[in-house]
């Protein structure tokens, strides 16, 4: 089987904005500003009201078509039964001190999402302004930086001036560690058979052949190398693969839709778990990148966010700067 080694190429940015009143908004606020986001991304960019983008003759151009409906590409190959890919980000909310007035907000773009940068820019300053969350709090966009896979930053904007940024590029993937603890930071939603994964169901398989298949279809639709490898062989060896210290909870979480105009149950896993890659190291380039594309369902919400643990020793974890997540 011909191979395409595992490229998607992306670019992290931190959004820094400042607001007059102590943060109030949910654990997970990503619903309230995706909403928002998409939102004022639309306002800013539809120039044919009234009209679905399913559609609209520029639905394959439109800022807000590719990034929040993402329509598959007329003569698709993947997903035909389907009426959108997956979205070309995901949001992601640094810890922060819910007494502070100054507020970060991540935004992840992978592969030909960069293009529509300066739209993005100015949707997630006007959603700033417009409020966010129930209780319609303001926020001011002071600066965004550029993050690389190291945590370096670079001050992309400021003062209504924005500077070249990079390319979006695939990071070098570091040589995998002896053992890693994988810790679940947002939940993990998985459906398999049309229902919840669960933990006393979870298992690895069928956590990498989710996150698999997402990286294939990020691939697929957003970059112009899709995703060619062993999926079957991978996908075999994951269910034989087994996790250990495997520490997993339901976390129940509901979000209310304004598209739906009613509650939704958002719930998933959170904890962590652990592998040994001595055997496994065909996992490791997925692992590593799943802490920028996340796994599951919600991810462009910041949903099935993870981190990498290395540990060298049984119970002995060391830092590092491989994780996408603060």
């Amino acid at each position: 089987m011909h191979s395409t080694p595992l490229t998607i190429p992306f670019n992290h940015y931190r959004f820094h904005f400042e607001t007059e009143h102590p943060v109030r908004l949910p654990d997970f606020p990503g619903s309230a500003w995706r909403g928002a986001f998409g939102h004022a991304l639309k306002k800013t960019v539809c120039v044919v009201r009234n009209t679905p983008c399913a559609q609209c003759l520029l639905k394959n151009a439109c800022a807000y078509s590719v990034v929040f409906e993402t329509p598959p590409p007329p003569g698709s190959e993947k997903m035909r039964k389907y009426n959108a890919a997956p979205h070309p980000f995901v949001l992601r909310f640094p810890q922060q001190d819910a007494i502070d007035t100054s507020y970060a907000l991540d935004i992840i773009l992978f592969g030909h999402a960069e293009r529509y940068f300066p739209y993005i820019v100015h949707a997630l300053q006007k959603a700033g302004l417009d409020g966010i969350g129930g209780h319609r709090q303001r926020f001011e966009l002071h600066h965004i930086d550029y993050l690389d896979a190291m945590e370096g930053e670079q001050t992309l904007y400021r003062e209504g001036e924005l500077q070249p940024r990079p390319p979006a590029s695939m990071p070098k993937i570091p040589d995998p560690p002896e053992s890693i603890t994988i810790s679940l930071e947002t939940p993990l939603r998985i459906k398999q058979d049309g229902k919840n994964l669960t933990p006393d169901y979870f298992n690895f398989g069928k956590f990498f052949a989710n996150l698999l298949r997402r990286q294939s279809m990020l691939s697929y639709f957003h970059t112009d190398t899709p995703l060619e490898t062993d999926f079957a062989g991978l996908t075999k060896q994951a269910s034989a693969t087994h996790c250990t210290d495997t520490k997993l909870q339901w976390h129940d979480w509901t979000r209310y839709s304004s598209r739906q105009q009613t509650e939704m149950n958002m719930g998933g896993l959170l904890g962590r778990f652990s592998l040994e890659m001595q055997g496994n190291e065909a996992f490791w380039p997925y692992l590593w990148l799943g802490q920028w594309t996340h796994a599951g369902k919600a991810t462009s919400m910041g949903l099935g966010a993870y981190r990498i643990i290395p540990t060298s020793l049984p119970g002995e974890e060391k830092s590092t700067k491989w994780s996408s997540i603060d």
